[in-house]
């Protein structure tokens, strides 16, 4: 608490029992006088004595009204000063627990920035590839002059070096190469694409080929084997997850219907939907298993990772939703665990 608060409500109630014994005292005097002065005639035939003692009764009435009415307000005004108090206290808890917010959002904050640092290294790759593409379309455009000034452009970056020297080798290729040369090319970029299964990207080189080249019998057959690989590809995982489910490995069974899904038609997602049902029954069962035993071992960081993985993997289950209403107090006994 705030001691000058302190000091102010302190001299109000102060003065309040001044005021009130002054007036006390004064009731007193007049009272004393009043008792000692002797009654005297005048030629009117008034008593002084009765005329200055109803005055001075008069004024102890209104004195004592005063009294009385302070010893009225008193406890209320009493009350509002200790609800002032209660209220510079809460005032100052709120303070409290903004600077503590505010520490915590700057934390955050860091945290975000190192977040944001380990996804740039992450994605170096993806990086990487999606600036091949754009070279590479712009050379399959015939567009070289640009595509030299994309790769330019790369070489300001001192982590891209080694892929910049394989574009300007692609692109002087690409530039020199005859007609036919300059098909196989694209072929031989589908095929890459085709090993890292991205199938929309290799749909759409595909097309743009057989475009720029009607008439060319091998581009055209791409397609089809766009279409064999993909299939080739939902085989195997088919075959992968069929194995993986029998083995009872729910984290691989599980990531594997996801890319799965890319794949399946309606029909036969609906087939696979009973095993699913098992695999994700045995994935949660287990997930709650882990969650339970850190719970009873009071190893509550465990315990907060375990229900994140429940509540996103599982957000509509019994368990998820009964995680989410205690969320707030494993919080707290995960924060007091860690001071």
């Amino acid at each position: 608490m705030d001691l000058g608060k302190d000091g102010f409500v302190w001299r109000y109630k102060l003065h309040i029992t001044i005021v009130v014994v002054v007036v006390l005292a004064v009731l007193l005097l007049s009272v004393f006088m009043d008792n000692r002065r002797p009654s005297a005639g005048v030629s009117t035939g008034v008593s002084t004595g009765a005329s200055t003692g109803g005055f001075i009764w008069s004024f102890a009435v209104a004195g004592f009204m005063i009294v009385l009415a302070i010893a009225l307000t008193l406890p209320k005004v009493s009350k509002i000063l200790d609800t002032l108090q209660e209220s510079d206290t809460k005032l100052d808890k709120i303070a409290e627990t903004l600077e503590k917010n505010r520490s915590a959002l700057t934390q955050v904050n860091q945290s975000a920035r190192l977040s944001e640092t380990a996804k740039a290294i992450a994605f170096r790759d993806a990086d990487r590839e999606s600036l091949r593409e754009a070279v590479f379309e712009k050379l399959q455009q015939k567009d070289f002059d640009i595509a030299y000034e994309m790769i330019d452009e790369i070489a300001h970056a001192t982590i891209y070096q080694e892929l910049v020297k394989q574009l300007r080798d692609e692109a002087d290729k690409y530039r020199d190469a005859s007609d036919q040369e300059r098909i196989n090319q694209v072929i031989a970029h589908v095929e890459r694409l085709f090993d890292s299964y991205q199938w929309a990207k290799a749909s759409n080189l595909i097309e743009k080929l057989i475009k720029a080249e009607p008439e060319s019998e091998k581009a055209k057959a791409m397609r089809q084997k766009l279409l064999d690989r993909k299939q080739e590809r939902k085989k195997t995982l088919l075959a992968v997850w069929d194995d993986a489910v029998k083995r009872e490995d729910t984290d691989r069974s599980l990531e594997l219907l996801r890319e799965l899904d890319l794949y399946l038609t309606p029909n036969e997602g609906l087939a696979l939907q009973q095993a699913a049902r098992g695999v994700f029954r045995n994935k949660l069962h287990s997930l709650g298993v882990q969650f339970s035993l850190a719970v009873s071992e009071r190893e509550w960081a465990t315990a907060l990772e375990t229900g994140q993985q429940i509540m996103r993997g599982f957000p509509n289950s019994r368990m998820a939703e009964e995680i989410r209403e205690k969320w707030a107090i494993l919080k707290q006994k995960a924060k007091q665990q860690r001071t």
